[in-house]
């Protein structure tokens, strides 16, 4: 490796080693200061994210900014024989998952007291994932995004166990065993793709899939077999239908703060991949997969949503909402595919369908993470996760459920919140790229979700209080709680520069 390589791989170096000093010095404090290692991995977030900066404005170095573009270079074969690409696309999920870590590392401070003697590797686990998610938006190679999946995905998996009871070790288990499946359908695929193309690296795989000719969808049946089989591999990270069967589970047992990143975070970095390889190395058969990903958006916005209506249980409701809104990003994913057609790869490439995917995980971020944030302070007080238990909340701690009513209301796509502007975006998208029935769905189910979200909201404000105890927690977790709704409402009120940002960072791709 030269010393180019290595500074275009310090902020993924910088996040494995935050993770990996978080360890060292839980093994060196003594057990009374425990309690400050969330503090140092929060401090530590510094590193990958200021190296990050630095790349972002840095036009001369590790990245070029290309005549008549403000899109960064992607096929430096000097990025580490061009396994990775540093662009503008790369650096908007760093700092979208380096942003999600730190905001549930702090969520996390009074939730990880009680296990006190884990309290490192509970931390370093998320830092090491978070290494792997922020590889896998920069990953130009199939080999390197398999690699950087298992990455996120099995500190994912030890985190979904790590409380250690019945429940959660079952959920922790369903997680590694699906996704073993999962990884090993995408890796066969992949073998399928390298076979027929004679390589692992996109940008070789689209010129050898743009001059292949056939009456077969995708020109070639070990192209039509290999993509699909990696579309369903992703989308088990994706958490959409028909691949959606651990969610509910992981997300009623695995550890709350867990449970919240794995939603924003991973599933981020998830659509970032799918965003990669559809675009950058399978563009030339995109009418085919588009089908294929509308259906799959149909599919998961409807089970999704319908599922979650008779649910109890707040956080197996934040399961299959997951799944509802994985159906609504994946929307943008299909309007990409008309949006961009003929004009892709070219400087007047400006699809909205892909824009709207970053936008949309941006304010999905804010307001879930807010959501759960305020669910990981009330459900370790009244230790329930049943709605019924919030019966009241208003009374006993009256900013925690404005936060959460106001979270609740954001995932339904109300004004002014981010995701009211990213539906608007989304659907558009879809309308305008000729998927009228696709949008109209989503319009439908957005209005199916009002019903389950609103019924929590009546919950804690309309029902009796069943204690009189107030609900209170430290600094970290309110300060977590009040960046996430800053950033929702946000996004809703100013959106031109998120909006911006994904723009550029779709353009990369373009290159």
């Amino acid at each position: 490796m030269s010393v180019h390589d290595f500074y275009v791989v310090s902020p993924y170096l910088a996040m494995a080693g935050a993770g990996l000093l978080v360890i060292l010095l839980d093994l060196a404090l003594p057990m009374r200061n425990k309690g400050l290692l969330p503090y140092f991995a929060f401090v530590a977030l510094a590193g990958p994210f200021v190296l990050s900066l630095i790349q972002f404005y840095d036009l001369s170095g590790a990245v070029n900014l290309l005549q008549g573009s403000d899109a960064f270079a992607t096929e430096d074969p000097s990025i580490l024989l061009g396994t990775l690409s540093v662009d503008r696309f790369a650096l908007f999920f760093n700092f979208l998952i380096i942003g999600s870590t730190a905001l549930v590392v702090l969520g996390s401070t009074d939730y990880v007291r009680s296990m006190e003697r884990f309290q490192g590797e509970y931390f370093g686990l998320i830092l090491f994932s978070a290494t792997g998610m922020m590889l896998l938006a920069a990953a130009t190679d199939l080999i390197t995004i398999y690699i950087s999946l298992e990455l996120t995905t099995l500190p994912l998996a030890a985190l979904s166990a790590f409380l250690m009871n019945r429940k959660s070790s079952e959920a922790g288990m369903k997680f590694l065993i699906i996704g073993g499946i999962s990884s090993a359908l995408m890796l066969y695929g992949m073998a399928l793709v390298f076979g027929f193309t004679g390589s692992t690296q996109l940008a070789d795989i689209s010129n050898a899939i743009g001059q292949a000719t056939g009456d077969t969808p995708f020109g070639n049946y070990a192209i039509f077999v290999g993509v699909i089989l990696m579309i369903a591999g992703f989308g088990f990270k994706l958490s959409a239908a028909p691949f959606q069967m651990w969610v509910p589970d992981v997300y009623e047992a695995a550890p709350t703060p867990v449970v919240g990143f794995l939603s924003v975070a991973s599933k981020a970095a998830a659509f970032a991949v799918v965003l990669r390889v559809l675009f950058t190395g399978f563009f030339d058969v995109a009418l085919d997969w588009g089908i294929l990903i509308a259906g799959l958006a149909a599919a998961s916005m409807v089970i999704g949503n319908l599922v979650a209506i008779s649910q109890s249980n707040i956080r197996r409701l934040f399961g299959y909402s997951t799944i509802a809104h994985a159906g609504y990003i994946l929307v943008g994913v299909a309007a990409g595919v008309k949006s961009g057609e003929g004009v892709f790869k070219t400087p007047e490439f400006a699809a909205i369908g892909p824009d709207s995917v970053l936008f949309y995980l941006g304010a999905y971020a804010a307001a879930n993470l807010a959501a759960f944030i305020a669910i990981t302070i009330i459900g370790s007080k009244i230790n329930s996760d049943e709605i019924s238990d919030y019966a009241g909340l208003v009374t006993r701690a009256p900013v925690l459920a404005m936060v959460l009513a106001l979270a609740l209301l954001a995932l339904v796509g109300v004004p002014p919140t981010g995701i009211f502007i990213a539906k608007l975006y989304i659907f558009t998208a879809a309308v305008d790229s000729g998927l009228v029935w696709l949008a109209l769905l989503g319009v439908v189910n957005s209005a199916v979700s009002a019903y389950y979200y609103v019924r929590i909201i009546r919950v804690m404000f309309t029902q009796p209080a069943t204690s009189e105890e107030k609900i209170t927690a430290s600094p970290a977790p309110f300060l977590a709680l009040g960046l996430a709704g800053a950033a929702m409402v946000f996004m809703g009120i100013a959106p031109g520069f998120v909006m911006e940002a994904a723009q550029g960072a779709v353009r990369a791709l373009a290159v």
